[in-house]
């Protein structure tokens, strides 16, 4: 019996540019979801299994808090920008 493929909805579309966008997230997406199919190696364990989500789901979000971090960073400096054409972004010196 071979299932036919339907076609991506507008979600599922734009959930893909999303992830192109993003891909640490995507990464960690794709692990998240070889983890729940385990379908190489041996057969784990659900304390393993558990285990192996926490980190990757640690990973999730420290990348998510730095993308976001990040966007947010740049988006200020543009407001700043805006509202104050004489304001300049400095680096600190090290």
């Amino acid at each position: 019996m071979t299932k036919k493929k339907s076609p991506l909805s507008a979600s599922e579309q734009q959930l893909i540019q999303r992830l192109r966008q993003h891909p640490a997230l995507r990464e960690s997406f794709e692990n998240i979801l070889a983890i729940s199919a385990n379908e190489e190696g041996p057969l784990k364990s659900a304390d393993e299994v558990e285990g192996l989500l926490i980190e990757e789901l640690r990973r999730l979000g420290n990348t998510t808090m730095e993308d976001w971090a990040s966007g947010a960073e740049g988006r200020l400096g543009a407001q700043l920008e805006q509202q104050d054409a004489s304001a300049r972004a400095r680096k600190k010196k090290r």
